[in-house]
């Protein structure tokens, strides 16, 4: 028996765990000698008061989509992946060679062969240390993290060494060709009487990844692999009882996760720089892992989840341009949320668990209670 109803478990633990986290955060701004009215005002207003700030908060959604999906995924199979970062550097490279391969004519060829390359580049990076797990015992926790530091030292020999432009000094691929530009939302949607969006890196890549929700959402609960990646998430022992193989599902759920971070490259590097530079993921890769757990591994949960990290980024920046408050700040809120929904989850949630057992203890006496009086 559910010790508490499916809505609470999705929104109303997260919710209070927000709520939580957004008070203390408070009390650290008055600690500092500022207004967290005035906060919450400027972030607000920065990051939601403007097609510009909407522009940038949904830029860094779509960031945190990807890696907060590959997060997801590989939760359901219990591997944690927190090699996203490294997954999305060498998803980076995948696009830029992908973009940089020919003289393409139009965005609209353009884009799928890069999601192809990016998601293939992310896939390779997840799938040794999912063989090392599979097939050799390997914790997926210590071998994606050292990835991750592997792949940001690859990255720099190739672009310092191999992909940089003869008498360039930053080190950074060539441009991409006019054809691999992907179309922002001011290309879109503006018009010479209203502007929208100008200046704000949002681009097509956001409905790739609303796509990419769609995509996890239909894989995870309606196909045979999804049931058995759950069903191995749940209990191995009696996955491995059905006949499902550990190795087969830990290895295609770790490429199928590594596919998706290697995805966020195409808003970031194809979408966002027009070319490979070095530090183009910021974090996103661990971010995802708040995403993730603050979405419950679902996918619309985790589109939600992204989207207030997206406001917690943007809305930092606002911060910290026209406030004394510093940009660390918003790493102290981030850190309290990923906290509370994560590590003290428990806090919240055994609470409200025994509240709705109580309810539903007193709801089953009164309907015993019923007949009796009717006798």
């Amino acid at each position: 028996m559910q010790k508490m109803p499916q809505w609470a478990d999705v929104f109303l633990i997260p919710l209070i765990s927000l709520l939580i986290a957004f008070f203390l955060s408070g009390l650290v701004i008055l600690a500092i000698g500022e207004s967290p009215i005035e906060a919450v005002q400027i972030m607000v207003t920065g990051a939601l008061g403007s097609t510009y700030g909407w522009g940038y908060t949904l830029y860094y959604t779509t960031n945190f989509i990807f890696t907060g999906l590959a997060v997801a995924v590989a939760f359901h199979a219990r591997l944690f992946n927190i090699g996203g970062e490294g997954q999305a550097m060498l998803g980076g490279l995948g696009v830029a060679l992908v973009c940089l391969s020919i003289n393409w004519p139009h965005w609209l060829l353009a884009l799928p062969i890069a999601i192809v390359g990016g998601a293939l580049f992310g896939a390779a990076w997840a799938a040794i240390p999912a063989y090392l797990q599979a097939k050799r015992g390997s914790h997926i926790v210590i071998t994606t993290i050292m990835f991750n530091f592997i792949a940001a030292a690859l990255l720099n020999y190739m672009l310092v060494n191999v992909m940089r432009p003869q008498g360039a000094m930053d080190p950074a691929s060539a441009r991409f060709p006019e054809g691999a530009s992907l179309p922002t939302f001011q290309d879109l949607f503006a018009t010479a009487e209203n502007p929208l969006f100008r200046g704000a890196p949002i681009n097509v890549t956001f409905f790739v990844a609303i796509a990419a929700c769609f995509l996890v959402w239909w894989l995870i609960w309606r196909t045979r692999l999804g049931y058995q990646i759950r069903a191995f998430g749940h209990s191995e022992t009696a996955a491995v009882y059905a006949g499902i193989s550990p190795v087969k599902i830990t290895i295609i759920a770790m490429l199928i996760s590594g596919g998706l971070a290697g995805c966020m490259a195409i808003n970031n590097v194809m979408g966002e720089a027009e070319r490979l530079v070095l530090n183009s993921v910021e974090g996103a890769g661990f971010i995802g892992i708040a995403v993730a757990l603050m979405g419950r591994s679902h996918p619309f949960g985790v589109f939600l989840a992204a989207l207030l990290f997206g406001f917690l980024y943007q809305g930092g920046a606002e911060l910290s341009l026209w406030s004394n408050i510093p940009r660390e700040l918003i790493v102290v809120i981030q850190a309290l949320v990923i906290l509370f929904t994560g590590a003290l989850d428990n806090m919240v949630r055994m609470p409200l668990e025994r509240m709705f057992l109580a309810m539903r203890r007193s709801d089953t006496a009164q309907s015993e209670r019923k007949p009796e009086a009717a006798e």
